[in-house]
């Protein structure tokens, strides 16, 4: 339903960046969780994730009284993906979808569908396709949506009439809350189990 010279366009003045393959390519998730864990779990992080609960608390309330999901997962999910919101990406989604999607063999298939979906955001949403940005795999917002994610999964939780994951605070933490009830979050089953290992 895209008009052909408008897709043609766009991806014509997407830039490929040679920084994006190699962050791809050597990805901080893949790090043994010892290595991992250290990237996340220290006092600033913790610290600036206590003062954004507090500082809206009555809207973490409010989100998880309508999902069912505790307000802590919401905070660490936002505080690991950006930093509370301090660091939503800096590279153009376009670009990050058509560098991946054309020059990635290994995941071309993923990113290409996924440069499709952003198509079908940017005019579901008004979003500035050639503006908007992200991560370098083309996540976005405040909890780092991938173009389908976002049109699955996020809502309008301030009732603007649009999904706003970058300005919108309720939009933001109400589309984590929903992307978690979509995929099966039960608020009376523990979150952590105790596991020991024996010997053989």
């Amino acid at each position: 339903g895209l008009d052909f010279a408008y897709v043609r366009k766009a991806i014509d003045s997407a830039e490929y960046q040679q920084s994006i393959i190699d962050a791809i390519t050597r990805p901080a998730e893949s790090k043994p969780w010892h290595e991992y864990r250290k990237i996340f779990i220290r006092e600033t992080r913790i610290d600036g994730g206590v003062e954004f609960w507090r500082a809206n608390q009555a809207l973490f309330e409010r989100v998880a009284s309508e999902f069912q999901v505790p307000a802590e997962f919401i905070v660490a999910i936002v505080g690991v993906e950006t930093n509370y919101g301090l660091n939503t990406g800096s590279y153009r989604v376009l670009d990050a979808l058509v560098t991946l999607g054309f020059y990635y063999p290994r995941r071309s298939a993923f990113f290409s569908r996924e440069l499709a979906e952003f198509f079908q955001l940017s005019r579901e949403e008004s979003l500035p396709l050639e503006e908007v940005k992200g991560s370098y795999a083309g996540a976005m917002g405040l909890g780092q949506f991938i173009p389908s994610s976002y049109r699955a999964y996020a809502v309008d939780f301030d009732d603007s009439g649009s999904r706003d994951l970058w300005r919108s605070l309720p939009d933001a933490l109400g589309s984590v809350a929903n992307y978690l009830k979509v995929h099966g979050w039960n608020d009376r089953l523990p979150t952590v189990l105790p596991v020991s290992t024996v010997p053989d």
